[in-house]
């Protein structure tokens, strides 16, 4: 793990600094993201562009490789009354690495809340750039469809 801090902004090299990110900042929301998955395209790719609607609860992700748009999570049942919003870094790139977590209600494997973290495929910042309240049910079942 090689998290820095340059300025005000986190900067990493891999996934195990997204999940660091995210925990910090999930247990600073008060719903501490205990389960994550990292986003993969059918095609092997790893970069992606990212688009959320937070209001909604609903994010999609384009590979950066072959185009291919996928909705993350339970987004698919909230995609029709979403209103996307596409994610850029500070140095205007939009491609990134994308690992998703999510807090679980006590006792249970049922999602909480959910977070999206990311890291810049151009200038390896590091953050979470989406979170949401969430109550899709089976953990392990919305996170196989990130």
């Amino acid at each position: 793990m090689t998290l820095q801090k340059k300025g005000k902004y986190w900067y990493g090299t891999g996934s195990e600094d997204i999940q660091a990110e995210l925990i910090a900042y999930s247990k600073r929301n008060k719903y501490a993201a205990v389960a994550f998955s990292g986003a993969r395209c059918a095609c092997g790719g790893a970069s992606f562009k990212l688009e959320t609607d937070e209001d909604e609860g609903a994010g999609r992700r384009t590979c950066a490789g072959c185009g291919a748009v996928h909705l993350m999570g339970d987004s698919e049942e909230f995609a029709s009354d979403a209103n996307f919003e596409r994610h850029e870094c500070v140095c205007d790139a939009d491609e990134f690495e994308l690992l998703s977590g999510v807090a679980l209600y006590a006792d249970s494997n049922d999602v909480r809340w959910c977070y999206i973290g990311c890291r810049c495929t151009h200038c390896n910042l590091v953050g979470v750039f989406a979170d949401w309240k969430c109550e899709a049910g089976d953990a392990d079942l919305f996170l196989a469809k990130t």
